[in-house]
């Protein structure tokens, strides 16, 4: 089946979006990545996007109209892959679009929001449209997140021999662990890249919009003053499951922990950066992962990678990148939001339970048919591995 798969993050920088070859054999999904592409928002939809996201107010008529153009911007990304890769012929584009509120109550996610109109898409490239992908889950008693625990624990094996973690560093960091005797558990630690974007932006007054490369983490000194009233954040307490986003961490979160104290900009960014790697290595020890797999944005900042390393250097911890499973670190999210299309579109769950602290799993999003009805696999049940193919791998099924 061609299927695309698509997404922006909550860093709302760009559309991340893969052409993929899947297919579902004997419980096994077997994917070939042929395309992947990153495509930035224009510098106008970005900046409307930052004045939607909490805790800046709007108005129905603004969510209404962003609601539109992201769907077109999502649209003309999909129908440019469609050629590239199908010559037109999808099958199935999923899009989980862009999040702008996600509704966390006493502990308990109520309600998601992502906006980016799908029907654009299926009326750009005629496919079956997979959209709203989160709400199904949050239906169902879970959190409509970390979502990206059903690629993991493909890839990773709901048991394996030792205790192996995924860990996203995105705008929020977020972690699944699967181990030998316990089912697997997925959960938001915290704030990624979610404060160091904010603070740089803030302090270059938007000439800047990231960290790149640490330059600026690099060149400050953290201070543990302030990185101790951080960590004091009651979230990092709280049981999981749980979910987490922009909705806490902030710019004015942010300012408000500083108050009137006087620190310079890169110590800032230093102190956001390893108030990341100290929350995420807690969340690996207590864990007791022996395996981290790591994707997102966080890997190409390389102080935030070493802070991370230095905080597990006491630690059998070995750290690489997901990459060792045929997939791109960058492609990850996009090709999770792919297979969930395709599952979804035969009527398969996408979901695990006992990550997103649903009651039970679930099949997810929204579907907006295509000019072609889908033709049913064989298989009647959710499949339990992933397997990448490469050019040269053999035949694929």
């Amino acid at each position: 089946m061609n299927v695309i798969g698509m997404i922006s993050g909550t860093s709302y920088d760009a559309i991340e979006a893969v052409a993929l070859q899947l297919t579902l054999r004997e419980r096994t999904v077997h994917a070939r990545l042929l395309g992947h592409v990153s495509v930035p928002y224009g510098a106008d939809l970005r900046s409307r996007v930052a004045q939607l996201l909490p805790p800046q107010t709007t108005t129905i008529d603004e969510v209404c109209r962003l609601d539109t153009l992201i769907g077109q911007s999502f649209a003309e990304v999909a129908a440019s892959l469609a050629q590239s890769y199908f010559s037109g012929d999808v099958d199935v584009v999923c899009s989980h679009g862009q999040t702008v509120f996600h509704w966390v109550e006493n502990g308990h996610a109520r309600g998601t929001l992502q906006i980016g109109q799908g029907a654009w898409i299926s009326e750009a490239t005629g496919a079956t449209v997979v959209a709203d992908v989160r709400s199904r889950d949050v239906a169902a008693g879970g959190h409509g997140a970390p979502l990206a625990s059903l690629i993991d624990v493909l890839l990773l094996g709901r048991r394996p021999a030792l205790v192996r973690g995924a860990l996203n560093l995105g705008g929020i960091s977020n972690i699944t662990v699967v181990g030998p005797s316990r089912n697997p558990i997925a959960y938001d630690i915290g704030p990624a890249n979610a404060l160091m974007d904010a603070a740089v932006t803030w302090l270059s007054d938007g000439a800047q919009t990231y960290d790149r490369e640490g330059s600026s983490a690099a060149r400050g000194r953290v201070d543990e003053v302030l990185l101790a009233e951080f960590l004091a954040e009651p979230y990092y307490d709280a049981p999981a499951p749980k979910s987490t986003g922009k909705e806490l961490f902030h710019l004015e979160y942010l300012t408000s922990h500083l108050g009137e104290r006087q620190v310079s900009h890169d110590d800032i960014v230093a102190t956001l950066c390893e108030l990341t790697a100290r929350t995420v290595a807690r969340e690996v020890r207590d864990q007791g992962v022996s395996e981290l797999f790591v994707s997102g944005g966080g890997t190409r900042n390389p102080v935030l990678m070493q802070a991370i390393r230095r905080n597990l250097a006491d630690d059998a911890t070995s750290i690489s990148l997901i990459d060792d499973f045929g997939i791109p670190e960058a492609a990850k999210e996009a090709t999770l939001f792919a297979l969930i299309g395709f599952l979804s579109v035969q009527g398969l769950e996408g979901s695990i339970a006992s990550c997103t602290g649903a009651q039970h799993a679930v099949v997810l999003g929204a579907i907006i048919p295509g000019r072609q009805p889908i033709i049913a696999l064989d298989e009647s049940l959710a499949p339990v591995n992933l397997v990448f193919e490469t050019e040269g791998s053999g035949e694929f099924p």
